[in-house]
């Protein structure tokens, strides 16, 4: 394949092709791959790389930390991608431009998929053919066809461990908040609002710049609705997977309104979207992403960008993630979550409690006075009673601290590095990923039918998917 920056979507298609050199390479039981399994539970999981721009290198830049598993292999279409692979991992991996001479590596346990969304299904599919388990990036599958196709090839290959990307999930804050939400502690939580804002007018984002040759261009994958899903796969995807979790269902039916009118440089995937889900009972999120503006009215202003917001008839959570070094703070900011408590419920004293003057709401509202946040503590910072003197006053030192704002709060590990660390467990272990096949699905579905409900302008409905891509017309409610 000709190394130059401008690869076709058919020299990636091509790429992406049968699975037929695969089979023939790789030993077989009776006629099919051999499961790769890990020798012994002590052993690191041998793993290639499929894909090695820009996600696929931030995912190296966590995995050469990680100790239960080693690099053996890295693929890539573009020379400088591996290059920039190799020096990413830090070792001396064995290095190809066709995924199938990867797949065919016997020493390879398991593999990522870290290259453009339209060809995630057909790798995915091969690597599982092969034997290997795998950690497919969000969104797991591009079409309908897909959904219903890569769900009856995991069924057949029960034993290989199948993950994708939604690191949320795999969050210490976010497993308190979905434990918050289950017992109760926020009340009846029948809403959820989220946003992702970007401003690529003055901060211009290199991945969702368009580049020379267009269409034709593989680096311009997120801008073309032939290999991409828009803001809608690349940015809802995340925060719909924490409304499907913290609601404990998918969405019945989902509206929006999604617009190009800012970044018309050729590219065909909306620049803002707005979207409504409901849920089966009565629950809904609505979501917002714009491309020219980056203010999140939460945590008082103080974060840009992404954030989700938990209301609860007892109480509401502010919750983001961290995010790395960026040209507002060079460290990173911290993960926050901040929970508001509602006020207490009114008492009575009887009937002649009914006889108090009327007051209007605004009133009742301002003298409540303005909520104050409580800061979601780490485990660390849990009293376990067995504390000696100075544990247990540096314990409330900090608390206090965090609850003046003076401490930031911090994961005590990397959401990313826990992912990927369970991955590997996973993949040994044989239990079920936090992230599995049905919770990529879902998330697949909810990308897929939140476009094609912007598209026709319409309510569509979940189980619409149910048809779609078995060559039946789609039901309309």
């Amino acid at each position: 394949m000709a190394e130059n920056n401008d690869l076709t979507r058919r020299d990636v298609l091509k790429a992406a092709g049968a699975v037929t050199a695969v089979a023939a390479a790789i030993p077989t039981i009776q006629g099919a791959p051999a499961i790769q399994k890990v020798k012994a539970a002590n052993e690191q999981v041998q793993y290639g790389i499929i894909g090695s721009g820009s996600r696929g290198t931030y995912l190296m830049k966590h995995l050469k930390d990680i100790d239960n598993g080693r690099c053996v292999a890295i693929c890539d279409i573009q020379q400088d991608a591996i290059d920039k692979g190799v020096q990413t991992i830090g070792n001396n991996p064995k290095t190809f431009k066709d995924y199938r001479e990867l797949l065919a590596m016997k020493e390879v346990d398991a593999v990522f998929v870290t290259v453009p969304l339209f060809v995630h299904f057909p790798i995915t599919k091969d690597a599982l053919m092969a034997g290997k388990h795998v950690f497919c990036e969000k969104c797991l599958v591009f079409k309908p066809e897909e959904v219903h196709a890569l769900r009856a090839l995991a069924a057949e290959h029960p034993k290989q461990t199948l993950q994708t990307g939604l690191q949320r999930r795999y969050s210490y804050f976010y497993q308190t908040v979905k434990q918050m939400v289950d017992k109760g502690i926020l009340g009846d939580v029948h809403h959820i609002h989220a946003q992702w804002h970007r401003n690529m007018i003055n901060k211009p984002s290199s991945l969702w710049t368009m580049k020379p040759g267009g269409e034709k261009n593989i680096a311009n994958w997120r801008i073309y609705r032939s290999m991409s899903g828009g803001l809608t796969a690349e940015l809802t995807s995340h925060q719909v997977d924490v409304s499907d979790w913290m609601f404990g269902s998918s969405p019945e039916f989902v509206m929006g309104l999604g617009s190009l009118d800012t970044l018309k440089d050729g590219r065909d995937v909306y620049d803002n979207i707005q979207l409504i889900y409901k849920y089966p009972k009565g629950q809904k999120l609505t979501y917002s992403s714009v491309s020219t503006n980056q203010f999140l009215p939460f945590f008082n202003g103080g974060r840009a960008e992404m954030g989700e917001i938990i209301m609860g008839t007892e109480g509401t959570i502010e919750i983001t993630v961290g995010d790395g070094p960026n040209h507002y703070e060079p460290r990173g900011n911290p993960a926050i979550a901040w929970w508001y408590r509602e006020p207490p419920k009114a008492v009575t004293a009887g009937k002649a409690e009914e006889k108090k003057p009327f007051v209007a709401g605004a009133t009742m509202v301002s003298s409540g006075g303005p909520a104050s946040p409580i800061p979601i503590m780490t485990s660390d910072l849990d009293m376990t009673g067995k504390e000696g003197f100075f544990d247990r006053e540096a314990k409330f030192a900090r608390r206090w601290l965090t609850t003046k704002g003076i401490m930031a709060q911090e994961e005590q590990k990397n959401p990313v590095d826990v992912e990927l660390e369970s991955f590997f467990q996973n993949c040994k272990d044989g239990q079920k990923p936090k992230a599995d096949l049905e919770v990529g699905l879902a998330d697949s579905v909810a990308v897929i039918l939140s476009n094609l409900a912007m598209d026709e302008g319409r309510k569509v409905y979940f189980n619409e998917i149910d048809k779609m891509g078995r060559g039946e017309a789609p039901k309309k409610a």
